[in-house]
């Protein structure tokens, strides 16, 4: 007998994390490696994933990286991953990376992605996820617009065949009437 899963909020599985750029952390330009970075958004975006499906989880795929602007040693920074989208097994997080100097100086943002995790049952097994719900402005049009990028993440993968990919016919189809 399966259970009813109950959808959530995005707040409630919302992840702050905060690092300081160490100098083992930089490249010789004292930088922020960007390796460094994507792994502190993958744990950030783990935990996120993993308060809202309340299971184990495991990263399906990242994409839209964009890093826009540097990170300089002993800068910290602060990773922000909200939910965006659940689909049957998997989630979209979104990470936002936010970066200043130890005083609090010189706050930006540098980058920002999208992760994908599956659940995972006991047997590592995917398993459904709650749904969820959103509230603000910037979460339903994260969530509205998340169907488009699970669409390209599965042509990209080749699970789906580009004229199966429903969103973006309609998508390619208005452009060209409107042509």
């Amino acid at each position: 007998m399966s259970q009813e899963i109950k959808p959530k909020k995005v707040s409630e599985s919302r992840t702050i994390m905060t690092e300081m750029v160490m100098p083992n952390d930089t490249n010789p330009m004292g930088n922020l490696m960007g390796g460094n970075l994507l792994r502190w958004m993958d744990i950030a975006s783990g935990i996120c994933a993993g308060k809202h499906c309340e299971a184990h989880v495991v990263t399906a795929s990242v994409d839209n990286v964009s890093f826009q602007k540097p990170i300089k040693l002993g800068d910290v920074i602060t990773l922000e991953a909200t939910v965006t989208r659940a689909f049957r097994t998997s989630v979209e997080i979104h990470v936002e990376v936010f970066a200043n100097d130890i005083k609090g100086g010189n706050p930006r943002r540098c980058n920002h992605a999208y992760y994908t995790f599956v659940g995972m049952d006991e047997e590592g097994r995917p398993q459904p996820v709650p749904q969820v719900v959103p509230l603000t402005e910037i979460e339903q049009q994260r969530y509205d617009s998340a169907s488009k990028r699970r669409e390209m993440r599965l042509i990209l993968s080749g699970r789906i065949k580009p004229e199966e990919a429903t969103e973006f016919r309609a998508l390619f189809l208005a452009r060209k009437e409107g042509l």
